[in-house]
């Protein structure tokens, strides 16, 4: 129990203190306009407070990761406490107040568009294609994990709630931002902070048998904690997906200063919500019901189910699970939204248009619901990979903004040169991957990491020459919808 305390405790310090020393390296500026005033359409760009977008931010990152990762990392032991705690604060609250402030200096840019800008153009197409399936993998999860929670629940088949979510997921990506997503958010956050707080006292209140902190390996099947917990516990400590989700809310933000609560504290209240259900694993399967018996028997949705109604009875816990429930449908609408902008942003679609929105739109749901039919298991595993490697491009983007503007480049090279090298070794390792010995993972972990250095270092050696504004927007679609924004009010 004390090491859940003070685990909660630190996340909560981080915030004030980190947090607040990387918005001093960055320097955000409270009178420099920000996207949502300078290319206001009122689809994509729309000034929005302060309170009302780092609801939605939230929402948007906190999908089934913070719920489902700790879960099933919780295996590993009290490990997961340790690299939650450190990597929420010091690789995935940077990444992602840093991926969204430098897409505010760059008109509400998404990744791709960043990576070409301070990558090379090779990477603004890889990160492209890897954005879109990052997208579909979470949209495809994020139906199907909260179909199967509201099906146990309910009388419904299966194929009609998956159905049921696609529709909304299809209006919720097609409208105005502040029509659905910005008006329906804040019901979704109450029974959020009901879920997660409900859940939390109980641990608390019940005295739950939480493991204090020890880096004993406790997995059943001896999984190595290096590099598989770093991909298990991407949401909740340091997520890819998050960078495809900050430039939604970088079109919104009315001012750079609100920055730190938005994409900073948004990440360690994400953090928070993984280090309560990863306790709450822990803590509530022993003896004859071991947490990985309940695994195989249900997966974290059982796990979810079980965790609700023993700690709040029957009508809290179904509060508690529709709180769930809420996490991953918030997360699979912006993930179609925020691909069906990356995609108009690269073909340099202009939005405004409902029937061009439509067109970029239908394909990836029929792509989605195709995915839907694929073993859960082995979408999360493609997903975590996906996922991780995505975080990875975007730390070595903070990288290179940061060298380039000539600031304290630490807080970002360290996890991007610590997360490539857990990616490498898992791509390596995992079966889905090369199915190497893991002794030879690292091996070959190393050699990769280190090109990604020296060719990082070839990068800067090529931008100091050369005439480069790290806060001048990115050219080409961004441009033009800027011109068609602008003439259209």
């Amino acid at each position: 129990m004390i090491t859940f305390i003070l685990s909660i405790v630190l996340l909560v310090v981080g915030y004030f203190t980190y947090g607040k020393f990387v918005e001093r390296v960055f320097v955000a500026d409270r009178k420099r306009q920000t996207p949502a005033f300078s290319m206001r359409d009122d689809i994509d760009y729309v000034p929005m407070n302060t309170t009302r977008n780092s609801l939605i931010q939230l929402l948007n990152i906190a999908g089934v990761g913070p719920i489902f990762g700790p879960i099933l990392g919780a295996l590993y032991g009290p490990v997961a406490f340790v690299w939650i705690v450190i990597g929420c604060i010091f690789a995935g609250a940077v990444h992602d107040y840093l991926t969204g402030m430098i897409s505010i200096r760059n008109h509400g840019a998404h990744l791709p568009q960043l990576a070409g800008k301070f990558l090379g153009k090779t990477m603004k197409h890889v990160v492209n294609g890897f954005a879109i399936l990052l997208l579909l993998l979470v949209g495809t999860v994020f139906v199907t994990s909260p179909a199967a929670l509201l099906a146990n629940m309910t009388s419904l088949s299966l194929t009609l709630i998956i159905l049921a979510i696609f529709a909304y997921y299809l209006i919720a990506t097609l409208l105005p931002i502040d029509k659905v997503i910005g008006r329906i958010y804040p019901y979704f956050g109450a029974l959020l902070l009901f879920s997660a707080a409900g859940i939390g006292i109980g641990l608390v209140v019940t005295g739950a048998p939480i493991p204090e902190l020890s880096f004993q390996n406790m997995h059943p099947d001896n999984a190595p904690i290096f590099p598989l917990l770093f991909l298990t516990i991407s949401c909740g400590a340091l997520s890819g997906f998050h960078a495809t989700q900050t430039p939604i809310i970088s079109r919104t933000t009315e001012n750079e200063t609100s920055g730190r609560k938005i994409f900073y504290g948004m990440m360690i209240a994400e953090g928070v919500i993984a280090m309560i259900w990863a306790a709450a694993a822990m803590s509530l399967f022993q003896g004859e019901q071991s947490l990985s018996d309940v695994l195989a028997a249900g997966g974290p949705a059982a796990v979810v189910g079980e965790v609700s109604t023993t700690m709040l009875g029957a009508v809290g816990g179904t509060l508690a699970v529709l709180g769930v429930i809420v996490l991953p449908i918030t997360s699979g609408d912006t993930a179609f939204r925020s691909a069906r902008m990356i995609i108009a942003d690269y073909l340099k679609v202009e939005q405004k248009p409902i029937v061009k929105r439509i067109l970029i739109a239908l394909p990836l749901f029929v792509a989605s619901y195709a995915l839907t039919h694929m073993d859960f298991t082995l979408l999360w595993r493609y997903f975590s990979w996906a996922n991780q490697t995505t975080a990875v491009i975007a730390l070595w983007t903070g990288t290179m903004y940061l060298v380039l503007s000539r600031k304290p480049y630490l807080i970002t090279s360290i996890p991007a040169v610590f997360m490539t090298m857990a990616t490498f070794t898992y791509l390596a390792y995992a079966p889905i991957g090369f199915n190497l010995p893991l002794q030879t993972s690292y091996i070959v972990a190393a050699l990769g990491t280190l090109v990604c250095i020296a060719l990082l270092m070839k990068r800067v050696r090529r931008l100091s020459r050369a005439t480069f504004s790290v806060d001048e927007p990115v050219p080409g679609a961004l441009d033009q919808d800027a011109t068609l924004a602008t003439s259209s009010r």
